[in-house]
């Protein structure tokens, strides 16, 4: 059920008709065996999720946080000053699970940007971001990039908006078993798509490259597997993704 409707319903029609579920989705699904850090809820299971194969016990029914969500909830708690220091953030495609939260925090200057969600601050193109060089200590852009052909134009953006020495998270779909990334702007059908690259809307699959990838337009990049430095029950219970990396990125003194 759920896959018929991830591939039928347009996403942002998804992110409306979300807010209106969640709330009886948390009633059924109440328990102890999982917990959401994010607002700490519990529950006997989550939902699956997945536009090809469905994963199991990967989508909060209170948030609609999945693992990667979960993953750098945790690390922005854990190994940030993020929910404290005074912070100028953008926000490319703001998921839901953070959005309304990161807005509440009073040491945030928060904006939120997309072209198509309907959800956000100010309607931009990730390629050409309306926003001054050097604007943003934060940067998010999750789960964005292998929607965009021209990802360095892309990453080269991200960049520009980046303060010196502030801090970006920008997480892919990644097969770390592929040492380049597998991309033919060829496929334009949403068939051949998901049977290519995972997705009906995805352009490539990154492989371990995408780190040099980011690289290549100034960040530096950290690589953190930060389910690792987590007790095995936590991981467990989060419902996290053993060995996803986070990528981190630092932009350095900029000339």
């Amino acid at each position: 059920m759920f896959k018929f409707i991830l591939n039928l319903i347009p996403r942002p029609y998804l992110i409306k008709i979300s807010y209106l579920v969640r709330p009886f989705l948390t009633f059924f699904y109440k328990g102890s065996k999982f917990t959401d850090p994010i607002d700490g809820k519990g529950f006997r299971k989550l939902l699956p999720y997945g536009y090809g194969n469905q994963r199991k016990n990967a989508l909060s029914p209170s948030t609609l946080s999945l693992e990667r969500h979960r993953l750098m909830w945790l690390y922005l708690k854990n190994e940030t000053d993020f929910f404290t220091a005074n912070k100028k953030v953008l926000h490319i495609a703001p998921e839901q699970c953070f959005v309304n939260r990161f807005k509440k925090l009073k040491n945030l200057d928060y904006i939120t940007a997309d072209l198509y969600s309907p959800i956000v601050d100010v309607k931009a193109d990730i390629l050409n971001l309306p926003f001054n060089d050097n604007s943003f200590d934060i940067v998010f852009c999750n789960h964005v990039l292998e929607h965009i052909e021209d990802d360095k134009k892309a990453m080269q953006e991200l960049f520009r908006v980046l303060k010196p020495k502030g801090m970006g998270i920008f997480q892919i779909p990644q097969d770390l078993s592929l040492e380049k990334t597998y991309e033919d702007f060829s496929i334009t059908s949403p068939e051949e798509r998901t049977k290519h690259f995972g997705q009906y809307d995805h352009v490539r699959v990154y492989g371990q490259d995408y780190f040099k990838r980011l690289e290549t337009v100034g960040f530096n990049v950290h690589k953190i597997d930060y389910s690792k430095t987590l007790p095995n029950n936590l991981v467990e219970k989060y419902c996290l993704v053993k060995g996803e990396i986070l990528p981190v990125c630092y932009a350095p003194n900029k000339k």
